[in-house]
């Protein structure tokens, strides 16, 4: 026998299923249905909370359905933020709601790149993202745009630049999402960050994630805003005695023992039983976010390498070993180097500002000025005999030997610089040639210098590699001359204002006056002085001769010399849009500070040269060539009678090369 339903009840159902409001969006959720690493990942398959359970808490907060109107994630690079944080918070959100959102990236080639290598491929693979934006195919073309509409036009996605502050105004979003934040620029049209989240002051319900690594101390925008925040830790529970506590760096660089990298580990804090790798999947696992600034006024999060699976701790202890000089990298397979940093930026992958960045993410605290110049002229001229070299002499060891030009209306100075292993250089000797760039006696004088040999420690004569000539002024002048010589041994520089950006980029040329793109150049580069200043003066305070980075002088280089050198000092300042940035001031008005500049312009023809980026075997050829003594050692001209051997074998020489042909003999 049968029974019908009621048929007020299937209504009743009905209605309220109708009524019944959507599941909130679950971002965790959201990774899990849509996100499938390939087998080129580090962690291939389905995405697992369970390998990354300190994004849960992340994800949570960045709900549209959580109070917040702000959170900052302040991190190690390359831990998945795009991947599992970034873009599952736009599907999530753009699948449970029309909505318009904004993402900035710090340049326009960043944000294109973000969209074709990043956004386009989930598009095309994750399902909710396909239904909601189509798999960016549309009439047989590739929607590969910055200005993305979804499938039913309720809500689209911009995505610009920081530097593009047109693209910026004029519109009203709900979600914002600033990527790279520590690497946006203010320009004289408003500060990015400010412009990008005043696009949102239309909605109470917000969202603005700002996201990044951190830069230089006091000026980094990631830093700022975590530091007012309620600037959360993930703790984890010590394998012994259960107790929890954050895996900070301090506590891990202390059990860094130089002989045995493979075995760092962190120490508890409360029973001081080691905390070892093996440990790691487990205690993260248990571990929670804990507030430390519970006065803060959004959440902040800070997440560095040590907790992420794709990496080990003995990584970073080899990263750091090499960082501090401990260990020798070979060529080959066998390089241990970290090649997750932007290639793009031409930047040693093993200063330390890059792994304080990019591996512990925090901020990197550069040194604000240098050592009183009376210290430094008296640790050169009290030295023992024998510990300095005298002027104009170069040592006996590998280097690249470059010179710094700076040009002033009435004199053009010249600063003598080899550059050796270990970030290790030596002034040579500094000169003043009383003339004018564009006078026939300075490019005679200039020219002279490029022809001349200096003599190493044994007599061996060595010639300059690379000079580098600042064409910030006098331009046309210094172009002419430049031209003159080849592009391997002349390059021209000036400073940028770019703080964050990479130490040296090739200049970029407008288009000539028909409107074709001018010939791409080897020659003019644009130089990040702030950081190349900064990072002088950290080394400059090194007194060990032994350590990273030590700077060392020739004897009778002058006071002059001195008070130029150590001539500025960095100071923090609010510009009109109240961000804290910094710029460089002389310590006294009437200090010249051309033997600095002249520093750094040849640091940068090192750099040219591939100073930040050879090998050992490169400076193991280096070193064998130009430590080696000349064939017949020169007679001084009051040694007297020299005493002649009969049936004296000679010894040929060795062969000189070229700087270029040693670079080559690893890719051989």
């Amino acid at each position: 026998m049968g029974f019908l339903t009621s048929a007020e009840g299937l209504v009743a159902r009905a209605i309220s299923q109708a009524m019944a409001p959507p599941a909130p969006p679950d971002i965790t959720q959201w990774c899990t249905e849509n996100i499938e690493f390939d087998d080129r990942s580090p962690l291939p398959g389905r995405f697992n909370i369970a390998r990354f359970p300190f994004l849960k808490e992340i994800h949570e907060v960045l709900s549209p359905e959580h109070h917040c109107r702000e959170v900052t994630l302040r991190g190690s690079a390359q831990f998945g933020k795009t991947v599992s944080v970034i873009q599952p918070t736009l599907g999530s959100w753009h699948e449970a709601m029309p909505l318009d959102s904004l993402v900035v990236h710090p340049t326009h080639s960043a944000a294109t790149e973000w969209v074709n290598n990043k956004w386009m491929p989930m598009r095309r693979t994750a399902p909710s993202l396909k239904r909601v934006f189509g798999d960016g195919i549309r009439a047989g073309q590739r929607d590969n745009t910055l200005n993305q509409e979804t499938l039913d036009r309720t809500g689209s996605l911009r995505v610009t630049s920081s530097g593009s502050p047109s693209d910026l105004t004029g519109t009203t979003r709900r979600l914002i999402i600033l990527d790279d934040l520590s690497k946006f620029e203010t320009s004289e049209k408003g500060d990015p960050e400010y412009l990008a989240v005043s696009r949102a002051d239309g909605f109470d319900e917000a969202k603005i994630l700002r996201i990044s690594t951190a830069m230089v101390k006091g000026t980094c925008r990631i830093s700022a805003a975590y530091d007012r925040s309620d600037q959360r830790l993930f703790h984890v529970p010590c394998p012994s005695c259960g107790q929890e506590q954050p895996l900070t760096w301090e506590n891990f660089v202390q059990n860094i023992d130089p002989e045995r990298l493979a075995a760092a580990h962190f120490t508890c804090e409360f029973c001081k039983e080691p905390i070892r790798h093996g440990d790691k999947a487990k205690i993260v696992g248990l571990g929670r976010w804990v507030s430390h600034n519970p006065r803060g006024d959004h959440p902040g999060f800070h997440l560095w390498r040590a907790y992420v699976p794709q990496r080990d701790w003995a990584s970073i202890a080899t990263y750091y070993a090499q960082v501090m000089g401990w260990t020798r990298i070979e060529t080959g397979s066998s390089r241990k180097v970290d090649h997750e940093t932007d290639p793009t930026a031409e930047r040693d992958l093993r200063t330390e500002q890059v792994f304080w960045n990019d591996v512990l993410g925090l901020p990197y605290e550069q040194a604000t000025d240098a050592p009183d110049w009376t210290e430094l002229r008296d640790r050169t001229e009290k030295a023992e005999p024998g510990d300095r070299l005298p002027r104009g002499m170069l040592p006996s060891t590998g280097f690249i030997y470059a010179a710094g030009v700076d040009c002033q209306l009435d004199r053009t100075e010249v600063h003598f610089v080899a550059f050796g292993r270990n970030r290790r250089r030596w002034t040579i000797d500094y000169k003043v040639i009383p003339h004018f760039i564009g006078d026939r006696e300075c490019r005679e004088q200039l020219n002279a210098y490029l022809r001349q040999e200096w003599r190493t420690q044994l007599g061996l004569p060595v010639a300059l590699d690379i000079l580098a000539i600042d064409g910030g002024t006098y331009t046309d002048d210094v172009w002419s001359w430049a031209k003159t010589h080849p592009w391997s041994r002349v390059i021209i520089v000036k400073g940028g204002s770019s703080q964050t950006g990479p130490l040296m980029a090739a200049q970029k040329f407008e288009r000539r006056k028909d409107g074709k793109a001018k010939r791409a150049q080897k020659r003019a580069f644009v130089l990040n002085v702030s950081q190349l200043k900064g990072g002088f003066y950290t080394n400059l305070r090194k007194e060990d001769p032994a350590k990273r980075g030590y700077v060392q002088f020739a004897l009778g280089l002058g006071d002059e010399f001195y008070r130029m050198i150590s001539s500025e000092t960095r100071k923090l300042v609010r510009n009109s849009s109240g961000v804290t940035t910094s710029r460089w001031d002389l310590v006294e008005p009437a200090r010249r500070n051309e033997a600095l500049d002249n520093m750094n312009y040849a640091e940068a023809g090192a750099m040219r040269k591939g100073w930040h980026a050879m090998t050992d075997g490169q400076w193991d050829h280096l070193d064998a060539e130009r430590s080696a003594a000349p064939a017949e050692a020169q007679a001084d001209l009051f040694d007297g009678d020299v005493p002649v051997v009969k049936n004296q074998t000679k010894v040929a020489p060795p062969k000189r090369r070229k700087l270029s042909e040693v670079l080559n003999d690893d890719a051989d």
